[in-house]
């Protein structure tokens, strides 16, 4: 499938696709091996800081190798990109979707911006999905003491007006939800009935952000109510620390492919739970 065969697919069985970001061989490893397992679509994503790690294109080649190798659906997302030369940078790469993010700024700027970036982007690769935001969640991916200053959710009528008139292929609402997982967790509940009212006025897929955190009763009305995709990053982050630290336990071991198992583990276990969640199976 291609993503976008793929996100249809989602939405018509009422399940969403799991986002998972990587910025190492040991997380990508773990997110490749849950979702073949269960044999579902998933996305690896890649935010500017993490790109710039990895490099944009050892990401995309390895993505298209574990594609190649595995058989299965395994798509690329370029996430929270604030650079058009970035974004320019990884559409010209191959990455199968691009997130732009300008969702801090009034939503006048928002549209403008992001309209420029949708005929810019366009014209280089008219197949690559663009993504947009709207509502502010924060843009830290850690484990947070307190919610983020300026958390706004959105208005229906800014989402309608804003996919209306830049042209994106996706959006992400802010609807209760927020970047980071609050430490002992307690992270807001989403907003059923905005995502709905959302979901009925918009005719693009909807995207969760910031699902670190979430509950698993409001991940499924999430999803029924119309989520297509849903974002984890910062349990993945805590699970990849937990796996680093339990195989640095033996003090003497100083071969990485030897340490670098327990992330790729503790990463599969915890994308293989939410995988579950999001298509059903738990």
């Amino acid at each position: 499938m291609t993503l976008k065969e793929a996100i249809e697919w989602a939405r018509k069985e009422k399940k969403a696709i799991g986002h998972f970001n990587i910025s190492d061989i040991a997380a990508m490893r773990g997110i490749v091996r849950a979702a073949g397992e269960l044999k579902v679509p998933v996305i690896i994503g890649t935010s500017e800081g993490e790109a710039e790690f990895v490099d944009i294109e050892v990401a995309v080649e390895m993505v298209k190798d574990a594609r190649e190798e595995t058989g299965q659906d395994i798509f690329l997302n370029a996430d929270h990109f604030r650079s058009l030369e970035k974004i320019e940078e990884a559409a010209r790469a191959g990455y199968d979707s691009v997130i732009f993010d300008a969702a801090k700024l009034p939503i006048e700027e928002n549209i403008q911006k992001t309209k420029e970036v949708v005929l810019k982007i366009k014209e280089i690769r008219p197949d690559v999905l663009i993504e947009g935001e709207v509502g502010y969640i924060g843009e830290s991916s850690k484990v947070l003491e307190e919610l983020p200053e300026g958390v706004v959710v959105c208005k229906v009528e800014d989402v309608q007006r804003y996919v209306n008139e830049t042209g994106v292929d996706l959006v992400a609402p802010a609807v209760g939800n927020v970047h980071g997982m609050l430490r002992g967790g307690g992270n807001p509940k989403l907003d059923m009935e905005l995502i709905k009212d959302v979901a009925k006025n918009v005719a693009v897929p909807l995207v969760l952000h910031g699902g670190s955190g979430i509950s698993d009763d409001d991940f499924r009305a999430a999803i029924v109510s119309g989520i297509a995709i849903v974002h984890i990053n910062t349990e993945i982050r805590v699970a990849w620390r937990g796996g680093m630290e339990k195989g640095l336990e033996d003090k003497e071991q100083v071969a990485p492919y030897k340490i670098f198992p327990g992330a790729e583990e503790a990463v599969y276990q915890a994308v293989s739970r939410r995988l579950k969640l999001f298509n059903g199976l738990l």
